[in-house]
């Protein structure tokens, strides 16, 4: 104002610039690559169009212009010719059990209702896990405190050099279990990867902190091999490590289920019969997963 000065932009002079959204250019490399995953009749699923066959690369000319398309079959033996530089809107079909899909009609209502029944579904577990995670942010325990000496004492039991990817999960896995929001964390590695040095590390710090751990895995063969590892890890230390599956009789199942209730197991590993109605904790604090079977 005191040198009588007014500043005028660009945008309030010719009003703000549109941005344009433009789709992204296949690239030459785009085409090749999808193109040797595409072989004569299998499943293709189009973007617009819906599940179709392809059956080959033809060259064709139209409208004075020539190129290659791709041949598409679609149900009744309709043919829809697609050229290779709009080859994004196609990906090919994968199946699950592989067994074959039922073609779609070119001009039908099929796909669009297929469609409109996906986004419904993923809508509704969008609406789930948005409650879950709502859920998650305003629930709180109790946090665990930092690594002690005790602590620093069983880490030095590991008979091998931790490498980087796991002593990065094992420091991300004690700064949640430092924080007051329940731990949802997922380890996920190769057979071989340190993955169970990671779960041992977070079950003995919950165990002396005085909580309870349970450790669930698919199989009873799993399940005696990390009894296994578990109980030898944990020998020098007050910890009673018990497994609960079909390798114990069940007297000794009876026996540990008592256990667990009153606080005398402080870590079990088990199968399905973890989840029985019959297993009560006295003060649980880690569920540990493993499904590395699944994953290999």
């Amino acid at each position: 104002p005191g040198d009588h000065l007014a500043l005028v932009t660009e945008a309030e002079l010719l009003g703000e610039r549109r941005q344009v959204r433009r789709g992204r250019r296949a690239r030459a490399a785009d085409l090749l690559s999808t193109l040797a995953e595409l072989k004569p009749d299998d499943y293709v699923v189009h973007v617009d169009h819906g599940i179709g066959q392809y059956r080959g690369l033809k060259h064709m000319k139209v409208a004075d212009t020539e190129g290659d398309y791709l041949h598409l079959e679609y149900l009744g033996g309709d043919r829809l010719y697609l050229p290779v530089d709009r080859i994004n809107l196609v990906q090919r079909y994968v199946s699950g059990d592989g067994a074959a899909p039922p073609l779609d009609k070119l001009g039908g209502t099929s796909w669009e209702r297929t469609k409109a029944k996906t986004r419904e579904s993923i809508l509704a577990m969008a609406k789930e896990l948005l409650g879950i995670y709502a859920a998650r942010e305003i629930d709180t325990r109790p946090p665990y405190g930092q690594p002690d000496a005790y602590f620093r004492e069983f880490e030095a039991t590991f008979p091998y050099d931790e490498t980087p990817d796991q002593l990065a999960a094992i420091e991300d896995t004690l700064a949640d279990m430092q924080r007051e929001r329940p731990m949802d964390r997922l380890v996920c590695g190769d057979v071989g990867y340190g993955k169970t040095e990671v779960a041992m590390r977070a079950a003995f710090k919950c165990v002396m902190s005085g909580k309870q751990v349970a450790v669930l895995v698919p199989t009873t063969v799993l399940a005696q091999q990390h009894y296994e590892v578990f109980a030898e890890r944990m020998a020098a230390y007050p910890v009673r490590v018990e497994l609960l599956c079909r390798f114990r009789t069940l007297p000794e199942q009876a026996d540990v289920v008592r256990a667990l209730a009153t606080g005398g197991v402080d870590i079990v590993i088990g199968t399905h019969r973890l989840i029985q109605p019959d297993v009560r904790f006295k003060d649980l604090g880690l569920v540990i997963i493993d499904e590395e079977q699944r994953f290999g």
